[in-house]
């Protein structure tokens, strides 16, 4: 965790913003999901060249609160936009679906599962629990509803993907480590796909981030981008190798 030093220099700001915010999010954490921003990410997705929708495309959807849905950044600035851009460029052809949520706890991804399922996707990146821990929830309760969310989508037969999460040192170094720690515990007990960290070289770097100093600007996201692609191209390769063109409706 070698970033953590850094993050010292910038505690006191997230101390100022959680106070008037309440989190990393402004929404409530019990507040209803509005399940029509999803249906909307439902659309067809078409990286044909020629205009042809493959109804085939397998899809990748990305579960999370803000840091996935791109809070202060334009759609095609956030980080499944840009991972959809950069898996097109290598040969792989897949619907990336953000169904981020602002404010988004590990709580209300358990209501929204039903909602990611629907989709049918064929991998699942589930980045959740920084609001928890900038609550102050207990770090069994994280884990256990991080647990419940894995089981459940792996019952809907998806490849899961967990994003690693940190937060900054001023919540207490038990605490700090601890909530580090669950993402591994998890990743290895359930035998999922970890990204040790989901902010790696962008956590406390100004130029990368907002004026809030926690959500990444375009630029930052395109290193998420990069960081989760890394991760995961492994498994798309071994799965679906990729291809000099999309596949088309009836073809194998």
């Amino acid at each position: 965790m070698r970033w953590l030093s850094t993050l010292f220099l910038v505690a006191a700001c997230w101390v100022v913003l959680l106070a008037g915010t309440g989190g990393c999010d402004t929404r409530e954490p019990d507040s209803p999901f509005d399940d029509t921003s999803l249906a909307r990410n439902l659309e067809p997705f078409d990286p044909s060249p020629h205009g042809h929708i493959a109804q085939d495309i397998p899809r990748i959807v990305a579960f999370g609160n803000s840091l996935t849905a791109g809070l202060g950044v334009s759609p095609d600035q956030a980080y499944p936009a840009q991972l959809q851009n950069r898996l097109q460029e290598a040969g792989y052809y897949y619907d990336v679906i953000n169904a981020g949520v602002s404010g988004e706890t590990t709580a209300g991804g358990m209501r929204r599962i039903p909602w990611i399922l629907k989709s049918r996707p064929s991998m699942v990146i589930v980045e959740l629990g920084a609001n928890d821990a900038l609550r102050g929830q207990p770090l069994s309760v994280i884990e256990s509803n991080l647990k419940h969310i894995i089981e459940r989508l792996r019952e809907g037969e998806a490849v899961v993907v967990l994003a690693g999460m940190q937060i900054p040192p001023n919540y207490g170094l038990d605490y700090t480590t601890g909530f580090a720690a669950l993402y591994e515990r998890l990743a290895r007990e359930h035998d999922v796909i970890l990204i040790p960290f989901f902010l790696e070289g962008v956590a406390a770097q100004p130029h990368l981030n907002q004026a809030d100093g926690i959500h990444p600007t375009g630029e930052g996201y395109r290193i998420v981008a990069r960081t989760v692609f890394e991760v995961i191209e492994p498994v798309l390769k071994k799965a679906n190798p990729p291809q000099d063109q999309p596949r088309e409706p009836g073809r194998s």
